[in-house]
């Protein structure tokens, strides 16, 4: 049995952070970070799509991450940056509140996601990495792009909350 095949092993992540938050996307999805330019909105989008950029000529749509992951306090700076990632062979940015380096984080320092954020609905993140005395919260691409995922999410959800509704309604009548 070899097990020194997965000593030393290490995770290329690109660090960027929203809020007081650092998380994290391998390496091999991103293409590029570029600043924020003009934004064209698209109609009938979800509000954090914020909508499509003109990328040297090809068109990439645009999710402000920080609306995405449920930011409250959203100020665009100048240290906002789009991480242009490749998802499926699209490219698709994501805006954040500043890109901050490459971090190589062993494996062995990277913890599986705790149960508690799936049954929240948070199930794009995959980990959480330890650097430097600090926790970095890894995300997976496929479930952070997955629009059809999420607007099934939200309508589960929206189900969870009009059932848990008329459940008290119920509830209360039979008093």
């Amino acid at each position: 049995m070899n097990t020194a095949a997965g000593v030393g092993r290490e995770l290329h992540i690109v660090g960027f952070r929203i809020g007081r938050e650092t998380y994290g996307v391998p390496i091999t999805s991103l293409h590029e970070i570029v600043r924020v330019p003009e934004i064209t909105a698209v109609p009938d989008a979800p509000d954090y799509m914020e909508g499509v950029i003109n990328l040297r000529g090809k068109i990439v749509s645009v999710i402000d991450l920080r609306k995405r992951l449920g930011e409250k306090n959203v100020n665009s700076g100048k240290r906002n940056r789009i991480l242009v990632v490749e998802h499926n062979g699209r490219l698709s940015g994501l805006i954040v509140d500043s890109a901050s380096e490459v971090l190589k984080i062993p494996a062995s320092d990277v913890e599986p996601s705790p149960a508690t954020l799936h049954e929240g609905g948070l199930n794009c993140v995959t980990g959480l990495g330890k650097y430097k005395g600090r926790l970095i919260v890894l995300l997976d691409m496929t479930k952070l792009l997955d629009l059809g995922a999420m607007q099934r999410n939200a309508a589960v959800s929206g189900e969870r909350t009009d059932q848990a509704a008329e459940d008290r309604r119920t509830a209360a009548a039979g008093k």
